[in-house]
């Protein structure tokens, strides 16, 4: 089964609705061309009936069927926390991204984000320079790093963290698969951090998936006068939190 996964996975480009379809209908192998699309793969990868596979996706709707992934697939079952916010942050937002993502290392927390622009890319950074382990989880192909100012965290992840997608190869950015990419990043997490946000965007829908898969939501408030995202949130029930503790009492005594 996980041989017909990985096929179906290749030749769909990771197209969760046309694999499904390939299994539901049954469709037939085409063996010269697994052979092929095989040859072709450079990364490592996983199945949803491997043993290695991340145990908390397994419980979200629409698990992906197979993961592509560069580095230490141990790391999605770790104390993991996402982290996420806007791509056009403020220093107020960076700064909050910072202060939080480095405290959560050092309590022993992995950082989940998407390696976007803004305030995924200040996780990573944040996690690699205070010798914590950090995952991407992209929302183009394996082998596409995107944007291209990110290529510097992309390839030391690679090599000493996790970098993972449900796209193979260098399959381009695409405006749809980014919101949908967004479900993974809460489902390997325990809770969500929300550093700044704005009302309308890609940050609110991960927090809608991961109020649907029933984690903890932990919000950064906004400025008056600024991004209300988080300011949103908390009025519908997140949790405001002004430092580590606010996370850690919730977290180990909630």
């Amino acid at each position: 089964m996980e041989e017909l996964l990985l096929y179906f996975a290749l030749k769909y480009e990771g197209d969760y609705r046309k694999i499904y379809e390939a299994l539901t209908k049954k469709e037939l192998v085409d063996e010269a061309l697994k052979f092929e699309l095989k040859k072709k793969l450079k990364c490592q990868y996983t199945t949803i009936f491997s043993d290695d596979y991340p145990k908390r996706l397994k419980q979200i709707n629409c698990p992906p069927f197979i993961l592509f992934y560069y580095g230490d697939i141990s790391l999605v079952n770790q104390k993991n926390i996402g982290v996420v916010g806007m791509r056009e942050m403020s220093d107020y937002g960076k700064k909050a991204t910072e202060n939080f993502t480095t405290q959560l290392v050092k309590e022993g927390y992995t950082i989940v984000s998407g390696m976007a622009r803004g305030v995924d890319r200040i996780a990573h950074k944040s996690a690699i320079a205070a010798n914590g382990k950090t995952i991407a989880v992209l929302g183009t192909g394996i082998d596409y790093c995107y944007p291209k100012e990110n290529r510097d965290i992309y390839e030391e992840m690679k090599k000493n963290h996790l970098v993972l997608s449900e796209y193979p190869w260098l399959v381009a950015p695409q405006k749809r698969l980014f919101p949908f990419r967004n479900r993974i990043i809460s489902g390997l997490s325990e809770s969500l951090l929300i550093s700044e946000a704005r009302v309308k965007s890609g940050t609110m829908i991960t927090a809608g998936y991961a109020l649907e898969q029933g984690k903890n939501i932990y919000c950064v408030p906004g400025r008056f006068d600024d991004f209300q995202g988080c300011n949103e949130l908390i009025k519908q029930g997140a949790k405001l939190i002004t430092n580590i503790q606010d996370i850690l009492e919730d977290e180990y005594f909630g």
